[in-house]
């Protein structure tokens, strides 16, 4: 949580605010941690609430679960071919970066059917094991009594080593993918100018290009590149929506749990009763992982625009209007979990939260993330007592990802 006078200054503003010019889409407020009173108040006064000006045009904001999950599930309407996200990346024409995340059937259908396989319950089994030797040593690397960043040393390693496997990536280059994931998510304009960003996204491209050629040669394989190589619905695709599917999935597969990972450290540091209960009954790790995930929210929103107009909440939201579900909020809705703010282990309904989505878009790799999550945890509780939290995180400026970039820590013992 943010400072206490940082984050009561953030919820006098939140309830000073006229409410037709309340703007939720705040990147500061999300590094800062205190977007949340802003949200609570849409919930109460305005849940499905219209922002006429801000710096990514006129948008709805959706704030309440069952609203979130009728726009979710309502793909006739609210398309996902314009963006995923409130704002509209490279909206120069030259740089357009399809991905089936993007789309609606039967163009997403088909594409994700050729990449579903991979989470199939066999490999599910199979990549078990894996996951917990890595975690395992990972975990036995770390050092005792002095302090390190949680984020690099364990989140970022144990899900790149995942990703790498997915992609059958040559291991020993495995950090390109943390660079092309990070140089996707974080604003970047500080250090490189849009055309050297693209430049770079480029050379991700051509890379998986040349795996690509490998694998369309050789018969098909349990990877990520051969089945897009050999899939009948996306074989033929054009390099630049190659690069948008490569992509999606470098974050999707990896932004997504390294975050969690990270924010259920936070999570059991300020709330040690529920890291307690935890260990007291291994049992509870079926309702603490969800809830995990719930209380993190790693994906802030998704957004959608309307192709007709339709009424949502009693409120009428016109053709071409950007419409925007805030998961952080609905996984925050009082009227739907109780009381939702807490981190709790043992919750009943841990999985009623909105943190994967609904309808077709519904995270196609949310068993395996479910997974990674309870192995890391499970084998941190075997080796550690506690993890103490050092400094403030630094959280990535974005409304988009909830996401962590550093989080120093201390293991002050081993078990």
């Amino acid at each position: 949580m943010a400072d206490d006078g940082i984050f009561d200054a953030a919820r006098a503003e939140a309830y000073s605010t006229p409410l037709e010019k309340l703007d939720v889409a705040s990147n500061e407020r999300f590094e800062t941690n205190t977007f949340w009173p802003f949200f609570e108040r849409l919930r109460r006064e305005d849940p499905v609430h219209f922002t006429p000006e801000s710096e990514y045009g006129p948008y709805w904001s959706i704030t309440k679960f069952e609203d979130i999950v009728a726009v979710e599930t309502n793909h006739q309407v609210f398309s996902s071919e314009k963006s995923i996200s409130i704002f509209d990346p490279h909206a120069d024409d030259d740089f357009q970066l399809p991905m089936f995340i993007a789309m609606d059937p039967p163009k997403h259908d088909a594409q994700r059917k050729v990449i579903a396989p991979i989470v199939s319950s066999e490999n599910l089994a199979n990549f078990a094991p894996l996951i917990r030797s890595r975690a395992a040593k990972i975990l036995d690397e770390l050092p005792i009594g002095e302090p390190f960043d949680w984020v690099r040393a364990v989140s970022v390693e144990l899900t790149t080593q995942m990703l790498a496997t997915l992609f059958d990536f040559p291991f020993e280059e495995r950090a390109k993918l943390t660079y092309w994931s990070d140089l996707t998510t974080t604003d970047t304009s500080d250090t490189m100018t849009p055309e050297e960003g693209r430049a770079e996204l480029m050379n991700c491209a051509f890379y998986f290009k040349n795996l690509w050629d490998q694998r369309v040669n050789q018969p098909p394989a349990n990877d990520l590149i051969s089945m897009l190589a050999h899939g009948e619905a996306t074989k033929d695709m054009p390099l630049m929506e190659f690069l948008g599917n490569i992509l999606l999935l470098i974050v999707g597969g990896n932004d997504t749990t390294r975050n969690t990972i990270s924010g259920g450290v936070l999570a059991l540091s300020e709330n040690p009763d529920q890291l307690a209960k935890l260990r007291a009954n291994p049992a509870l790790f079926d309702s603490f992982v969800p809830e995990m995930i719930r209380w993190q929210t790693p994906v802030a929103h998704m957004r959608r625009t309307a192709k007709a107009d339709f009424e949502v909440g009693g409120k009428t939201i016109r053709a071409g209007e950007k419409v925007v579900m805030w998961y952080v909020s609905g996984n925050r809705d009082e009227t739907m979990i109780d009381n939702p703010n807490a981190f709790i282990v043992d919750r009943e309904r841990p999985r009623h939260h909105v943190s994967f989505g609904f309808g077709i878009h519904r995270c196609v790799g949310m068993r395996l993330a479910e997974m990674q999550l309870r192995i890391v945890w499970e084998e941190i509780l075997r080796r550690f007592p506690t993890i103490e939290i050092v400094e403030e995180p630094v959280r990535l400026k974005s409304c988009f990802l909830r996401a962590y970039r550093r989080l120093m820590v201390r293991i002050p013992e081993r078990i």
